[in-house]
Formats: structure tokens, sequence, C-alpha cells
């Protein structure tokens, strides 16, 4: 293909997605895409006029006629992206078209020209259409959010009791619970969930240097001022009032990518772990299988966890995406920066479509993990009795006395040592031995020493922490009702046996 039929097809098609699969779905480009944006500044240039018809400054029946021209289907989107170049920003070029359908569909000739973006500047318009498409994405993604974290809370109460290990630098560390690992992911998602909610999506207003100067000439005279007018609109759009332009303060941006940035954080760290856990010599966790997915090109036997990959691709481009947003506030010089402004729009939009697109995703891995009791407590076994060695050392190296000047918490770590020297098969029954024969029977009965060498003896506080983190957050985890029935936590596994 010539670089123009190429030009050509990549302006008629636009970017769906062939090279991040992880946000291409409908939702994402019907609320990111450039029609949406499109859409957005359409829509803030309407609302314009509605407000000042409403406050009797522009003329009657003006805010129905620019209603009208304002609707998106009317325009090229790729001409306009094209024409933006002269100006710097897709709002000159716009601005033109809209005037032109509004000129065409002012019949009656009450001027309703005069409505269109009068004491805006392109920068008003541009950042309040980034905030309305961003207010309704974060909508549709916290939506997900909820029903993700539903179904975290769920799989933290259902697996409450279900042994496994954990792991520290790779290595087993203690007995663990997938019930705290499910609760962990939640706690994770909800934190990252509220300091979303938290976002606020304000108008921005103030004119050409943000001095307000026009919007003061346009309202001289009248009961409405400058900042009426743009409380009025935010209202009109559904967004939050601001006391004064934020044109080079950029709280609002840096704070909504900090918020979505964590909410990729805490979806790539569950992702990373069903990576790891549903590995085949692990085995622990399985995505759920949908017809289609996890196939590959050439061994037709595999499975692979895509969901996992996909979420992690985007947690992975998260960060330097915010870095940009932070990049750009500093460097927003003057009232207007040369270039740092225009720096955000691609950044800000690339963390909506991959958050959205990532916990779309989530929310289907959540709801349908396969946790394999079996497998878990396998592994846990691995590491045999030595895996509870912190907690025998606290019970007993008080039982001990000093023997050939070594305390009782270094004959254990003698013990421990002469353990580790022997195979890894016989390690199990050598260190119990060795232990028996450290510790007098009259200090420790071989009952309380069995005690101590069971991994479900020694889960500190796993529990009340699952407890606290979903009590923590009661609107990202509804009541819920699990069943008691041990059968209820029986999960096939990959032959279709039941390993529960």
């Amino acid at each position: 293909m010539s670089a123009a039929a190429l030009e050509s097809a990549s302006a008629a098609d636009g970017d769906v997605g062939l090279l991040s699969p992880v946000s291409a779905s409908p939702l994402v480009a019907s609320l990111t895409g450039d029609r949406a944006v499109l859409a957005a500044i359409l829509a803030v240039e309407s609302g314009w006029a509605a407000v000042l018809e409403k406050a009797g400054l522009a003329p009657a029946g003006s805010a129905a006629v620019v209603a009208s021209a304002a609707e998106a289907g009317r325009y090229d989107a790729a001409d306009i992206a094209l024409r933006a170049q002269g100006g710097g920003n897709p709002v000159i070029p716009l601005l033109a078209d809209l005037r032109k359908q509004v000129s065409a569909l002012d019949a009656a000739g009450i001027g309703a020209g005069e409505a269109v973006h009068t004491s805006l500047t392109s920068q008003d318009v541009l950042d309040t259409a980034l905030m309305l498409m961003a207010r309704n994405t974060v909508k549709a993604l916290l939506g997900d959010l909820k029903t993700t974290t539903a179904a975290l809370a769920a799989l933290a109460e259902q697996h409450a009791d279900t042994l496994g290990v954990g792991r520290s630098l790779t290595q087993h560390s203690l007995p663990f619970t997938f019930g705290l690992r499910a609760a962990q992911w939640f706690h994770g998602v909800a934190a990252a969930g509220r300091q979303l909610e938290s976002a606020t999506f304000p108008v921005q207003f103030g004119g050409a240097a943000g001095t307000l100067a026009a919007g003061t000439v346009l309202t001289a005279g009248a009961s409405a001022t400058p900042f009426t007018l743009a409380d009025s609109l935010a209202r009109q759009l559904g967004l939050a009032t601001a006391p004064a332009p934020w044109h080079t303060n950029r709280l609002a941006v840096t704070a909504l990518g900090n918020a979505l940035a964590a909410v990729l954080g805490a979806a790539g760290k569950i992702a990373t772990d069903v990576l790891f856990m549903s590995r085949p010599e692990v085995a622990e966790l399985a995505e759920p299988r949908a017809a289609g997915r996890g196939v590959s090109s050439a061994m037709p036997q595999k499975q692979n966890p895509v969901l996992s990959v996909l979420i992690r691709s985007a947690a992975l481009q998260a960060p330097q995406l915010l870095a940009q947003l932070h990049l750009a506030t500093a460097n927003f010089n003057d009232e207007r920066p040369d270039a740092a402004w225009h720096t955000e729009w691609p950044a800000l939009r690339q963390l909506l479509r991959l958050a959205l697109g990532a916990v779309g995703h989530l929310r289907e891995l959540a709801e349908g993990l396969q946790v394999f009791p079996v497998a878990l407590r396998r592994n846990l076994e691995l590491a045999g009795p030595l895996l509870l060695a912190e907690g025998v050392g606290a019970a007993v190296a008080p039982l001990l006395a000093e023997k050939a000047g070594r305390t009782g918490k270094e004959q254990l770590q003698d013990v421990v040592d002469m353990t580790l020297a022997a195979p890894a098969a016989e390690q199990g029954p050598t260190y119990r031995r060795l232990l028996r024969e450290a510790v007098p029977a009259g200090a420790l009965t071989d009952l309380r020493l069995d005690e101590l060498l069971d991994p479900a003896s020694y889960l500190g506080q796993a529990s009340e922490i699952s407890r606290r983190i979903l009590a923590e957050f009661p609107d990202f985890a509804p009541a819920l009702a699990v069943s008691a029935d041990p059968a209820s936590s029986v999960t096939p596994d990959r032959n279709g046996a039941n390993r529960g």
C-alpha cells in the first residue's frame, strides 16, 4: 500500500485499537474516541449558548439553533484533525464549521451566531470538553470497578480458610490464606476506586489570558457576571463549578491522572499474581475460559492467561502517561503554555482508555476466577514444617536452657541448619525429629509439637485483617451471602475433576 493510501485509510478508520487490544472495545471507543471528543466540544459550545440565552445575553431562540448545529454527525472528525494543525488545537477548525452550520440553520435570521463561543477561548472549551469526556468515562469505569470489588469480596469470604503459602522475594515465607490474598486485592482496587470517586471535573473559564476580560465586557450592565455564567455552564453540563480559572493550575488533570494510575496499578498487581499462580507448575488459579480466548497461533494446546496479560500491559503503561501529565504541569509557562498543554490531551485520554479497558477485563477475571484449593495446599506443603520455623522458635526457644553457651534461639537455628542439610524429601521428618530431640518431652508434649507444626495454627490475624479490609469499604463490598457448605468452594480442575 502506498503512503497516500495508508494516510487515507488512517483518516477514514481512525485508531481502532489494533495495537492496543486492552482498550479495543465499543464502550471505550464510544466514551473516549475522536467522535466522543468532538461531541464533548460541541456539547460545551451548545451548553454555553443555552447559558447566554437564559441570561439574556444572546437572542431568544439561539440555543435551539446552536443545539441543532452541534450534532456531532454533521462534522468530519478526520478533516477537523488535519485542519487543527493550522491553529494547534481542534476547537479552532470545529468552531469555524459550527458557525457555518449555525448560519445555515438560522432561517429566521435571529442572529444565533452571537451565542457561539462569545467571550470564550479555545482552552476554555477544550479543557471543559475533556473534563466532560472524563466524567462520562469515570462513571462507566466506577460501575465496572464496583462489580469487580464485589467479586473480590466474595472470593475473600468464600476462601477465608483456604490454606496456601505466602511468598517473599520469590520464596515460601509463611502459611497464608487465599481469602487474605483476595482481600488484599480488594483493598488495592477499592482504595484506588475511592480515590477515583473523589476526582472532580471542573468547568474551565477564563478567556484569552485568564482575566475574564471579554466576559466582563459581555456582562456589563447585566445581572449576570462571568462567574455566574461559568457556574451555569457547569450545571448545564453536569460538571463541578470552579472558583477561578484553572488554565495554568493543572491539579484537576493530575489528580484525575493519579487516580487512574492507581486503579491501573491495583489491577496490575492482581494480574501479576494471577499470571504467576496460573503457571502449570503452580496451578493454583486459572482464568475463566471463553471461546477463542487464550489461543496460540502455533500451539493448539495452549491456554494463555490473556485477561491478565492485557490488564498488566495497561498497568505497565500508566506510570509513563502519568509522568507526562506531571511533566506538562511543571512546564505550564505564562498564561497558556507553548506545548505542555498539548501533551496533556493524548496522555489523559490514553489513561482513561487503558483504565476503562483494563477494569472491564478485571471484572471478568474476578467474576470467573477458578481457585484450586488442593493445589494451594500442595504448594504450601512443599516447604514442609520448616515453614513454621518462626512460630516454633517463638514458642520453643524459651523452653530451652542454655547449652554449651548457646541460647535456646541459637539451638533452634542449629536444628534448622541441620534440617536444610538433609535431602529435600527428608527435611520434614528430619525437622520434627531434631526438634523432638532438642526439647524435653516434659517441656513440650507431642500434641503441642504437632499443633506448632500445623500451618493452620500460624495464620496470625489473617481472618481479622480480611474482615477489617472489607469493613473499611462497605460501598465497594456489598453484603454477601456465602454458602457455609464446604462443597460450595469445590472447583473443577482443568480436566474437569474436583480439586476442592
